[in-house]
């Protein structure tokens, strides 16, 4: 339970707990809102990896082999459900989730290439500054390999693609949680 300080002068208070947070991901979640594919043609001209089995190569040089300079897709999924904690100081979230790549062959069927364990913790710090609500976003992560990775499919240098993983998402998805989130984040 939290105590909600009297009101003095007229004010709007919100005040949402974890329960309804947590309630709302768990909804998101099993409803399979918590799922994304992106393909080659969605990613900006200026990111520095394309989604091409050629750029590929670096991580899994098999795929550039197997399938020469093929446009790739991703699919980005939760494996569960979200978790978020409120603290005085932040709001913090664990997210579990899981990238699939795939070779998208000329004919549009989709080649299994690689499957990562990707998990993050963000820590959201909300602030005010005169009447504006604001905010940063911070994120720490890593990648693995699945438990029972086998399917022969090529074993990518999960060390070379966490590093770009961590890479594009401070580069991309800090900065767009920021302005998304909180339009005012301080820097």
């Amino acid at each position: 339970p939290a105590a909600l300080p009297g009101a003095h002068e007229p004010m709007l208070l919100v005040a949402i707990t974890e329960f309804v947070a947590n309630s709302a991901a768990f909804t998101y979640f099993t409803a399979g809102a918590l799922r994304r594919n992106i393909s080659s043609n969605m990613l900006p001209r200026r990111f520095p990896l394309q989604l091409r089995t050629k750029s590929m190569a670096v991580f899994a040089p098999q795929l550039q082999e197997l399938y020469p300079d093929h446009p790739m897709e991703l699919r980005l999924s939760a494996r569960r459900q979200p978790l978020l904690s409120c603290r005085p100081d932040a709001l913090h979230g664990a997210l579990f989730g899981s990238a699939e790549a795939f070779v998208v062959l000329p004919n549009a069927t989709c080649v299994p290439a690689f499957l990562l364990n990707i998990d993050a913790n963000v820590t959201g710090k909300p602030t005010v500054a005169g009447n504006r609500l604001r905010g940063t976003v911070k994120l720490a992560g890593g990648a693995e390999l699945p438990p029972g990775w086998a399917q022969g499919l090529p074993v990518p240098q999960v060390k070379k693609l966490e590093n770009l993983l961590k890479f594009g998402l401070w580069l991309f998805g800090v900065p767009w949680a920021n302005s998304e989130c909180c339009p005012h984040a301080v820097p």
